[in-house]
């Protein structure tokens, strides 16, 4: 499988997982995404002084999105736990001991801001501040908009884009999914490291929402 040296010095760990990964053809959750929280989860762990076991990090990066559910389905909430359940076949599978398959387990179905599952371990609050990193910033805003075009939404109401006389509708409205999710996601990450880089990609989302709005306002 190509772009498995992305995944180094735990190349061999992800030839063997990433076969178990079901992107099922969202380039929200493919094998880019992978790589991206991958680098976020490394540099936040490095930033913290390693606090992380790193095969139990490595494996829980690569099969968090292991069982992709659509925005739309009813079952979207129980994703993390369905991936989690997965996760652990796999790896008792692969010969992991019961205490490294939990912990992988329990940080993918923690990663999840659907799930509302508070992570107990070091390696879960990394796995969900880098996922949650990759949900604002810049990429935050095209992986919306991807989504939206996906489901079949609109990129924004033309005739109240701010929602001010209406209830914000992220369902028909991609736009408004910036206020019904992605401008809350700083103020939840876990690790110090984690939120110093969140401030950072939450201001760029803030910029592309004014500079998307100034040019969409009505005359």
């Amino acid at each position: 499988m190509s772009g498995i040296s992305a995944f180094a010095p735990h190349d061999i760990l992800a030839a063997q997982l990433l076969p178990h990964v079901d992107g099922a053809g969202d380039g929200s959750h493919d094998l880019a995404h992978l790589q991206r929280v991958w680098k976020n989860a490394f540099a936040i762990d490095a930033e913290e002084g390693h606090p992380c076991a790193p095969e139990v990090l490595a494996a829980a990066i690569l099969l968090h999105d292991c069982v992709v559910v659509e925005k739309s389905s009813p079952l979207r909430s129980q994703a993390s736990r369905l991936a989690a359940e997965k996760a652990a076949g796999v790896l008792a599978g692969l010969g992991w001991d019961a205490a490294r398959t939990e912990a992988v387990s329990h940080a993918v179905a923690a990663h999840s801001f659907s799930a509302a599952i508070p992570p107990r371990t070091p390696e879960a609050r990394v796995l969900q501040d880098a996922d949650r990193l990759d949900a604002i910033g810049m990429i935050g805003a095209a992986r919306c908009f991807y989504t939206a075009g996906r489901m079949g939404s609109s990129l924004y109401d033309p005739a109240d884009p701010r929602a001010e006389a209406r209830p914000h509708d992220d369902r028909n409205f991609a736009l408004d999914h910036f206020e019904v999710k992605l401008l809350k996601l700083a103020s939840g990450f876990q690790t110090g490291a984690g939120a110093r880089m969140a401030e950072i990609r939450q201001d760029r989302l803030r910029r592309f929402r004014d500079e998307f709005l100034e040019e969409v306002a009505p005359l």
